[in-house]
């Protein structure tokens, strides 16, 4: 259910509508935030969709847990005509749908690398329990034996976007009627 008043003639697409008449600036920004996420960051497409993909269902959000950045992040672009040069999904080859299924059992499936292990661990303790992974020396050991500094700060800095924007899509009820972008662009 849609949490702020939304014009009919607006309801197909409510954060649309939010990000014309309601915090412009805001919007604008975190629309920024979330284009910058997909267009430099340097992790394989398989670490940031396993971390992607954990926060979306943390965080329950529809759109986002339907979404497949190898197939829908060129579409995030598409409205400006065009492609930017990097985009994440040009970080390797894109996960399968098995991958998407196992993420919530990445401690015991044997789909995931241990780099990819790690950046789904990261995503799921950021969301849930951010003060016990901040002090968890072992996690730190294990994190910094497989990323480099330049990698973690990514890594944060996307998940950080994914929980908060995909929070505000769901928790504003935008998650319920917003089409996947691959059919929002057609």
């Amino acid at each position: 259910m849609i949490r702020i008043d939304i014009p009919n003639e607006h309801a197909a697409n409510p954060y649309g509508y939010a990000a014309q008449a309601h915090g412009r600036q805001l919007m604008a920004s975190a629309d920024a935030f979330s284009k910058a996420v997909y267009q430099h960051s340097i992790l394989s497409l398989r670490e940031f969709e396993g971390a992607r993909s954990r926060i979306a269902q943390i965080n329950g959000c529809i759109v986002c847990q339907q979404f497949r950045a190898a197939r829908d992040a060129p579409s995030m672009f598409a409205a400006t005509g065009v492609r930017p040069d990097h985009l994440v999904c040009d970080n390797g080859p894109a996960p399968d749908e098995a991958f998407y299924a196992a993420v919530s059992q990445w401690r015991i499936s044997p789909l995931f690398s241990p780099r990819e292990r790690i950046a789904i661990e990261f995503a799921e303790r950021f969301a849930e329990e951010p003060k016990m992974i901040a002090d968890d020396e072992d996690f730190w050991e294990r994190a910094h034996a497989l990323f480099s500094d330049t990698e973690i700060v990514d890594l944060a800095h996307s998940v950080a976007a994914w929980i908060g924007l995909g929070r505000v899509a769901h928790v504003l009820g935008f998650d319920s009627v917003c089409l996947p972008f691959a059919e929002a662009a057609q």
